[in-house]
């Protein structure tokens, strides 16, 4: 469910306040564990460690992903591929046709 448009975007205070701090060189990374803050044009070009229940994810903010939440950018799930032994075996077949 998206907030309320008269309530305006959330953004984290204290996020705004280390932003404020830090010139957008992209080298520094501003750690948090704020995931469900939005992303405002004043976060472009900074690089944040958005934490995903186990570790930080380095997300670069770029000017395509204003309004999206940080959290977005930092899977907390590892995807581990389908199929199993069958389609492990097929994997193998294809590498080696490919290198002879």
């Amino acid at each position: 469910m998206s907030r309320s448009s008269k309530k305006g975007p959330y953004i984290d205070p204290k996020l705004l306040k280390k932003i404020s701090k830090i010139k957008p060189d992209g080298k520094t990374v501003i750690k948090t564990w704020s995931r469900d803050s939005e992303i405002s044009p004043e976060m472009v070009g900074h690089a944040f460690g958005v934490h995903n229940g186990k570790d930080f994810i380095e997300v670069r903010v770029t000017e395509d992903m204003i309004g999206h939440r940080l959290g977005e950018f930092s899977p907390t799930r590892k995807f581990v591929r389908h199929g199993g032994k069958i389609q492990k075996d097929i994997e193998q077949k294809a590498k080696q046709t490919t290198t002879k």
